[in-house]
């Protein structure tokens, strides 16, 4: 039997990978840096044997799944090459893979991570579904009829699938170490638009979906009264979500939503559209959607006291944008403290202003420092260049999070792509 060796095991897809192949039954195993990383737990969860990077981890028989940020100088990728063992890379892997299923790719600038969570355990309550979420969360079943799986555009990864559906969230400007602007990313989701087989699910509410040419039907949803999936009479309570959906122009189901946020209206949209599309009943859909617990770092809350914490994995203004109204909907009378730290440096310079401006959202914001990444480690400004444009933030480090104390009483948002968990630690035992 095959051994699948993952290199890079604790990149969030190559870890959900990893229990899709375990859950169905393979042998796996991987390698990655000695850093404890949240995408791993769910791998010793499975007892999975985590190594540390190191050619000696490659042996014949094995199969070799290689992680996108990994170059083929990588020692073990050298290894394997030496030994005749083979490589796959991760995306070219998954889109092989994919084709046993009636698959769904979830793919968008944002809420590629929350659409896909929701997704599979909504199609998952109708039939066995095997799906891989980007927050480091897989789940493989050896008779599954769907594969629900998040799809990334970075580097035009998702142009190794070629889905049954595809669900296109929105199209933004992100990744500006590899796009060159909002064209070129629309460029790469209109390629992706041409491989998809039966219908693409797209916002409609998004001026950039609206040009998408395909081979197959596009089905819009939105707010927008053009939309083929219209949410009407949206009421936001603090404890979520109710609206109607009409299904061109005539009314198809009300549903509820635990969640918060206009973009949590969207992502179910989007759900029940597929949903409707395959012949899923309403009721089947909103007994699921009540059941929904939400995915890792996207609005985890840790109530400590009389504070409560929020985790998000929120990293590009529109995000931050979402955080901040989703806690507005649920803590209406509560002061809202942003502690965020940008990620990349490429980022946070093509972003500067937009950073300051939806943080500026929150009652009062904390800076962390630039966490870079093993592309960048560095660049030509600084967290102080951001603080600078946001009036009455203050920058702030594990060892002064004391200065967070004075909120008593606060939501406390940490948000970034990083390691920003870091601070909500640290503010934890604080509190504790």
């Amino acid at each position: 039997m095959t051994v699948f060796h993952f290199t890079g095991i604790k990149g969030s897809g190559m870890s959900s990978l990893a229990q899709i192949l375990f859950d169905a039954g393979e042998q796996v195993q991987g390698s990655d840096i000695d850093k404890y990383f949240f995408t791993e737990q769910p791998l010793r969860d499975r007892n999975i044997p985590i190594l540390t990077f190191n050619a000696d981890n490659i042996k014949q028989g094995m199969t070799v799944i290689a992680g996108n940020a990994f170059p083929d100088e990588h020692p073990e990728l050298v290894r394997a090459r030496e030994i005749g063992v083979e490589i796959i890379r991760y995306h070219k892997f998954l889109g092989d893979y994919i084709g046993n299923y009636t698959s769904i790719a979830i793919t968008g600038a944002h809420g590629k991570t929350s659409t896909t969570g929701l997704m599979s355990h909504v199609v998952g309550g109708y039939k066995p579904t095997s799906y891989l979420i980007g927050d480091g969360t897989g789940a493989g079943h050896e008779n599954a009829d769907f594969f629900v799986m998040e799809a990334c555009e970075y580097r035009r990864h998702f142009l190794a699938y070629n889905p049954d559906y595809a669900v296109m969230t929105n199209i933004d400007f992100d990744h500006p170490d590899y796009f060159a602007n909002i064209e070129d990313v629309y460029s790469a989701f209109q390629s992706l638009a041409l491989q998809v087989k039966n219908a693409i699910i797209a916002c409609g509410d998004d001026e950039h979906l609206q040009r998408i040419q395909a081979k197959v039907p596009v089905v819009y949803y939105g707010f927008g009264a053009e939309n083929d999936f219209e949410a009407r009479n949206v009421e936001k309570t603090t404890k979520g979500t109710t609206f109607d959906v009409f299904v061109r122009n005539e009314f198809y189901s009300t549903f509820f939503i635990p969640l918060f946020g206009d973009h949590a209206v969207l992502n179910t949209l989007a759900v029940i559209t597929l949903c409707q599309y395959e012949g899923i009943s309403p009721e089947i859909i909103q007994e699921r959607l009540n059941t929904y617990k939400g995915v890792k770092r996207r609005f985890t809350e840790t109530d400590i006291g009389n504070n409560v914490l929020i985790d998000d994995y929120a990293h590009h203004p529109t995000e931050i944008r979402a955080t901040i109204q989703s806690a507005r909907q649920k803590f209406p009378e509560r002061e809202l403290v942003a502690i965020f730290q940008p990620h990349t440096f490429t980022r946070t310079q093509a972003f500067l202003q937009d950073f300051a401006d939806s943080l500026s959202l929150a009652d009062t914001a904390y800076l962390c420092d630039i966490f870079g990444s093993a592309r960048e480690t560095q660049g030509a400004l600084s967290i102080q260049d951001l603080a600078s444009l946001i009036e009455g933030s203050a920058v702030i480090t594990t060892e002064g999070i004391e200065v967070l104390r004075k909120h008593e009483g606060a939501v406390f948002l940490f948000m970034g792509a990083g390691d920003v968990h870091k601070f909500q630690d640290a503010f934890e035992d604080l509190l504790k």
